[in-house]
């Protein structure tokens, strides 16, 4: 079944408008967003605390073993933070994009604020489902980890295992946002529409009336 077009969404007799976004103040919407106790949120906030303490691990440690005259651990370490908060952020946005394409989005847009380190990829009116939504949220998440995953077992015994395991738990950071949104959907049963309009910098949540 198609989805309903922005037109139909907007009938008050069929839909609600459950909540509108802003972006410049999607942080502020994700955070509340994470202090719920969906299931989803909740399995992601195990998973980052998890990240997180490997993370803190590696980076004691790398200066552990440069303390003891070993530096290749922290200079992969440097790098792996250098790429995380410049290419990754790239990569991370395109393949939203990507996955975005294939739900039938025409144009794709790329926008952020950058003293708020927020960015975002957008389809300019064009609506998703929840399982349409889940898949542009979740793919960078799931793409980007199983590659560092498969970094750590091909590097596990040289010192370029670092750059892997520290762009692993530094990008789960990154995904705080997609989970946020996405637990939105997941927050009732009720079934949830989303579009956004670039020229007003929002995106629109709409939720069907039980019949």
């Amino acid at each position: 079944m198609a989805n309903p077009t922005i037109e139909e969404l907007q009938k008050e007799e069929d839909f609600e408008l459950v909540a509108k976004l802003n972006h410049e103040k999607i942080k502020e919407f994700v955070i509340g967003q994470l202090t719920g106790n969906s299931p989803i949120v909740i399995v992601y906030m195990v998973y980052q605390i998890l990240m997180v303490l490997l993370g803190i691990f590696f980076l004691t440690r790398t200066l552990f073993l440069a303390y003891h005259e070993n530096f290749q651990p922290l200079i992969f370490t440097a790098i792996a933070l250098a790429f995380s908060f410049s290419f990754l952020v790239v990569i991370h946005e395109l393949i939203h994009g990507i996955v975005l394409k294939f739900t039938g989005a025409r144009t794709i847009h790329f926008g952020g604020y950058l003293k708020r380190f927020i960015f975002y990829a957008e389809a300019d009116r064009h609506v998703l489902n929840r399982t349409q939504f889940a898949w542009v949220a979740l793919a960078p998440l799931v793409l980007i980890q199983t590659v560092t995953l498969v970094g750590i077992a091909f590097f596990r015994q040289e010192a370029f295992v670092y750059f892997w395991i520290i762009l692993m738990s530094t990008h789960s950071l990154f995904c705080a946002g997609d989970i946020g949104l996405l637990s939105l959907f997941y927050a009732s049963e009720d079934e949830l529409f989303t579009f956004d309009i670039d020229a007003e910098k929002q995106s629109y949540y709409y939720r069907r009336k039980p019949v």
